[in-house]
């Protein structure tokens, strides 16, 4: 029966998918969603779902690879993208220098990536409302759990900065420079030139630039993901309060622009480092407060990976996965 079942869900996202493409890009500009309804449920996932921040990946075997927030970075693995199975952490013994930015000894917002030959995995320690925070990198082989050499710390902030380092992501531009966007509340979301060599920070650039921040009202932005698509540079970040269950009110933002460094600005032009961005998801029915994102290439499409908080299930913080649509120039999720 859960064949069955898997075939028939299968064809009805086929169906809804391919309804979808054949409408033409003026069509589906309107369709970004003005209203909570608008938005898309997640797709169907099974098995070992409950998760935060994740990030994941396909290995060229096609098996899915993710990472998520928890423990020594916390595992999953899928061969279909719809079963995830628990797997070990992706660090059985826990680097010695964590405890320097949190008595518990856990790990944030890992983001992988795979680059020369190489699984690179970025990763935050911190304690909760905190900024005294550490990025840190570890190398595989193989992207398996229980593979991963830790390289040590890539970039802080302590107690006296504006800033905050978490949440980090990596991204090559098509000059083959690698840039790290980090941040979360504070000042917001910043970036920093990274050493292709070393996976550290670039000697000869220091500069720290900013990308998002909401300067009045609340400072939370954070969980930035930068892609390129259609001669844009993209930026996805996370708004308003995660981890509250469901009383949480996050929700997905985009913005875009010319160059990787900014400025990003959203669909009325106003820039994120002025509280700018327009919505991709956001609360909805049992689905509340979607973040925590990243963003794949696969075999169909670019698909958004995030958490969300089950309201039919106390709360429960769960993996969502959506296909996005490119052609109106803006992400929408379907």
């Amino acid at each position: 029966m859960t064949n069955v079942r898997n075939v028939e869900q299968e064809a009805r996202v086929y169906r809804r998918r391919t309804a979808l493409l054949a409408l033409p890009a003026a069509v589906l500009l309107a369709l970004i969603p003005g209203t909570a309804s608008a938005y898309p449920n997640p797709g169907h996932v099974t098995g070992s779902v409950i998760t935060h921040d994740p990030s994941m990946i396909r290995t060229s075997s096609g098996q899915y690879l993710l990472y998520a927030t928890g423990g020594g970075v916390s595992g999953k693995t899928s061969s279909d993208r719809i079963g995830f199975t628990a797997t070990a952490d992706a660090f059985p013994s826990r680097p010695g220098w964590w405890s320097r930015y949190s008595p518990v000894p856990e790990a944030w917002a890992p983001d992988i990536s795979h680059h020369g030959g190489s699984y690179l995995m970025y990763y935050s320690v911190s304690s909760f409302g905190s900024n005294t925070s550490a990025i840190g990198l570890a190398v595989s082989a193989t992207g398996a759990p229980g593979s991963w050499t830790d390289r040590g710390i890539v970039y802080t902030s302590g107690s006296s900065s504006d800033y905050n380092a978490i949440d980090p992501n990596l991204f090559v531009d098509d000059d083959g420079r690698w840039w790290l966007s980090f941040g979360s509340w504070w000042t917001g979301i910043k970036m920093i030139r990274i050493d292709p060599s070393t996976g550290k920070q670039l000697a000869s650039d220091t500069g720290r630039r900013s990308l998002a921040s909401r300067p009045t009202g609340t400072k939370a932005v954070e969980a930035p993901f930068v892609v390129k698509r259609n001669g844009y540079y993209y930026l996805f970040a996370s708004y308003d309060t995660c981890c509250a269950g469901t009383a949480s009110t996050y929700k997905v933002k985009v913005g875009r622009a010319t160059k990787v460094t900014g400025p990003y600005t959203d669909r009325n032009g106003v820039r994120m480092t002025e509280n700018g961005g327009t919505p991709v998801l956001e609360s909805h029915g049992s689905v509340v407060g979607p973040g925590g994102q990243s963003v794949m290439k696969d075999v169909d499409g670019d698909l958004i990976v995030y958490h969300y908080y089950d309201a039919q299930d106390n709360g429960t913080p769960k993996l969502g996965v959506n296909l996005l649509d490119w052609r109106s120039g803006w992400p929408v999720a379907y």
